[in-house]
Formats: C-alpha cells, sequence, structure tokens
C-alpha cells in the first residue's frame, strides 16, 4: 500500500526537525493548496504545532505522552473551569490554553495532572473571594499602602499572578500583548477586557474617563487602543505624561516614595470641564501609585463633584508589590 502524503510530511518532519511551508512544497512538488490541506489535518490530529509568523511560518512534531493524558482523567466541572481560565505561553512563543496548556504546565514541573488541577481549582476558589459582582476591590491595600487616598474606590479586573500557578490569564494576555505588539493578540485582549470596563461604567455611574498614559515607549500603546474602543460613547479625560530629559518608568522604580515622587511630577491633568464620576483606567497596579496621585490631581482641579474610581485591568496581590514585567 503506498505511503499516505499525511504520512510522509510526519517523516520528513521528524527527519528535519523544524520546516517551513516553502520547504515542503518544494520537497513534496505537490500544490501549495494541498500542503495545506495536509497541514490542517496533521493539526486537528494535533500531531504537529507552528511557530512563527507569515511568512515565516515553521512546523514541527508535537511531542506528546499519549498513554499519560488518556490516564488523566479531570472531572468534568474542573475541566470546563481550566478550560476558561487557564493560559500559557511557552517558552519558544506557542499559546496553549486550557486543558492543552495546563497538561503542557503540569508535564514542564513533572506533577500529576489530576491532582493537580483540583489543587489549581481550590487555588482559584481562594482568590475568587476577593471578587465581588465580577471586580476585586483593591482599596483596603491602598489604605494600608498610602496615608492619604484620593480615590473612593479601586478595582482590578483579574489579579496578575497567583500562587504556585504564576501568571493569571489575563495577566498572561496583557504581558504578551505589551511585549509581542502583536496587534491581533491586542485586539482580542481588549475585546476580552472592555465589557468589565463597560460593566464598571455602568455600575458606577461614570461620565468621564481618564486613562492612565504609558510611561514606555512602544509602537502600540494598549492603553490608547483601549481608550479608541472606548471613546465613541463617552467623555475623555485629557491626562498627559511629561516627557523629561530622562525617562524613568514607573516599573523601573523599587521604592514607594519614589513611585509617588514620579507620579506626581510626571503627570498632568489639563482639564477643564466637570464630571459627576470618574473612572480612572491603568493597565496593571502594582503600587498604586499612579492611580492616587493623578486623583490627587483630578481632586485639586475640582472637576470632580462625585466619586473617581480606579479600575487596573490587572494588579498585585501581596501587598501592592511592584510590578516589574509590564
Amino acid at each position: 500500500m503506498p505511503e499516505k502524503t499525511e504520512e510522509k510530511i510526519i517523516k520528513y518532519l521528524r527527519a528535519k526537525g523544524q520546516v517551513s511551508g516553502k520547504e515542503l512544497f518544494d520537497h513534496f512538488e505537490i500544490s501549495d493548496r494541498a500542503i495545506r490541506k495536509q497541514l490542517k489535518k496533521l493539526f486537528e490530529k494535533e500531531l504537529i504545532y507552528k511557530v512563527g509568523r507569515p511568512p515565516k511560518v515553521f512546523y514541527s512534531i508535537k511531542e506528546s505522552n499519549k498513554e499519560e493524558e488518556s490516564k488523566a482523567i479531570i472531572e468534568k466541572g474542573n475541566e470546563e473551569i481550566i478550560n476558561e481560565k487557564f493560559l500559557i505561553i511557552t517558552p519558544s512563543g506557542e499559546e496553549k490554553e486550557g486543558i492543552e496548556g495546563f497538561k503542557y504546565w503540569c508535564k514542564k514541573f513533572n506533577l500529576p495532572v489530576e491532582k493537580t488541577a483540583k489543587e489549581y481549582i481550590q487555588t482559584l476558589k481562594k482568590y475568587d473571594l476577593y471578587k465581588k459582582d465580577r471586580l476585586i476591590d483593591g482599596l483596603a491595600k491602598f489604605k494600608s499602602t498610602f496615608e492619604q487616598v484620593y480615590l473612593d474606590q479601586v478595582y482590578y479586573i483579574d489579579f496578575y499572578s497567583i500562587e504556585r500557578f504564576g501568571k493569571t490569564k489575563l495577566g498572561q494576555f496583557l504581558l504578551y500583548a505589551k511585549q509581542s505588539q502583536n496587534k491581533a493578540y491586542i485586539k482580542n485582549l481588549i475585546t476580552y477586557i472592555k465589557p468589565q470596563i463597560e460593566h464598571a461604567i455602568k455600575k458606577f455611574k461614570i461620565d468621564g474617563i481618564g486613562f492612565v498614559p504609558p510611561t514606555v515607549k512602544r509602537e502600540i500603546q494598549i492603553m490608547k487602543e483601549l481608550e479608541k474602543a472606548i471613546k465613541p460613547n463617552h467623555r475623555l479625560i485629557s491626562i498627559t505624561k511629561i516627557k523629561t530629559t530622562i525617562t524613568v518608568p514607573q516599573k523601573t522604580l523599587s521604592k514607594l516614595n519614589d513611585r509617588i515622587e514620579n507620579a506626581k511630577n510626571t503627570f498632568v491633568v489639563n482639564e477643564n470641564g466637570t464630571f459627576k464620576n470618574i473612572l480612572l483606567v491603568d493597565d496593571a497596579v502594582g503600587s498604586g501609585a499612579t492611580l492616587n496621585e493623578i486623583a490627587k490631581k483630578i481632586r485639586a482641579r475640582k472637576i470632580c463633584k462625585g466619586k473617581i474610581i480606579g479600575l487596573a485591568i490587572v494588579g498585585s496581590f501581596k501587598g501592592f508589590d511592584v510590578i516589574s514585567e509590564v
């Protein structure tokens, strides 16, 4: 019986390691469409994976311990939660979500899948206790950090990371959207968090929104893209990040007083309008100095008649430790 094309491709990939689509096309001398069809089949069977972005995409054999994975039985309810909550980006830049990503993570650390899945669910439940009406209340942390808090409320959409299991799905999402500068990934992030921001706007009867300007120069800025997505339906508050001779990003400062000084002297609220309730949106809250200092400047300008609410995409759990990665 003649060998099937997909079997030939598997053999070739095993022999060569990483192979481009063009190399497969040249080697097998079949149409580009036929090669893509075969690759699609192999993807569906989870026999191969790809790395890179067009036009530089390479294919490799997906090595996995099928016997071990088949023995691992995760309870249906837990499986649904893991599929919703778990995301990992591999060192080679491959995104693995849900059960696939969780099994990969367990294998990487030589952990039993079933037992670890139960422990992961228990850990999530612990952190979910801090959530109320889809948001995490961070005001108590601010009050324990600053002598005076100028925000009426502070919330996170999620924690940046959790004990043992590391960055949350949203933490991973935010970090790699910013670092990769991948437009599609950034768009997906905004689609993911926009409903939560709209929920906060409605919940707190917000009529003015301020987006904290970025301190690190990037071609695509998450906050600017988020501002575009929210702007059509809401009034924006003008907040400016002052350019200094030497730019010192907040994330490079480990001491709280340095962060407060940085925020105090490099952010300006240049707004003359008046608002009833204001929402300040930041991407990642570490110390919280930026949000608090901007709220202080809003108070000084007397442009808010009601409440100032702070909302971070992600926040640190342990005492608002500095988030330096993002």
